[in-house]
């Protein structure tokens, strides 16, 4: 996963994404590459407790000085579910929401692609089966390309393609 998404270097071999081998990419180019290409969703959120959810979004985009659509953005909080929640901070969100939130905030940037580090583990089975069906929603209806990495045997029987990986090899 850290591959694909150009935070971690291969021991040997290469890297293509889009025909783009970033290989041999410094950590500047790198950092231009995720800014442009790589969204990402993390297993435990990593939202910032003093931003509301709108803050928390936008934020990435304000680090990196990168100008965004403020209609985009209210667009992406209630394609999330979240429209009604847009002033509340974290501690005032459920485990879900707040994974709703760091959904938009990989998508806040318009990336290709978006690295989901297992974003089902910290909620319950029927939030997991709403964030699975979103991020499915989210693919066919943006055009984003989603990469789960999970362990959650509902997640892999719910996803259309899948990759099985044992001790970083592909076995199926």
């Amino acid at each position: 996963m850290n591959l694909i998404g150009a935070m971690d270097r291969p021991s040997h071999g290469l890297i293509k994404i889009d025909g783009e081998d970033i290989t041999n990419y410094s950590n500047n180019q790198l950092t231009s590459f995720r800014a442009i290409k790589i969204g990402f969703i993390f297993q435990n959120f990593n939202l910032i407790p003093v931003l509301n959810v709108y803050e928390n979004i936008v934020v990435p985009m304000k680090l990196k000085r990168q100008k965004y659509d403020h209609n985009k953005v209210l667009e992406l909080i209630d394609r999330v579910g979240l429209l009604q929640h847009i002033k509340h901070k974290p501690d005032e969100l459920s485990g879900g929401q707040k994974q709703r939130v760091a959904i938009a905030r990989s998508l806040v940037h318009n990336p290709p692609y978006v690295m989901a580090d297992e974003p089902t583990a910290n909620v319950d089975s029927k939030t997991a089966k709403s964030i699975v069906e979103l991020l499915k929603d989210l693919n066919k209806n943006l055009g984003v390309t989603i990469i789960f990495a999970s362990h959650d045997q509902w997640v892999l029987e719910n996803i259309p393609r899948k990759i099985k990986l044992i001790d970083g090899l592909i076995v199926e």
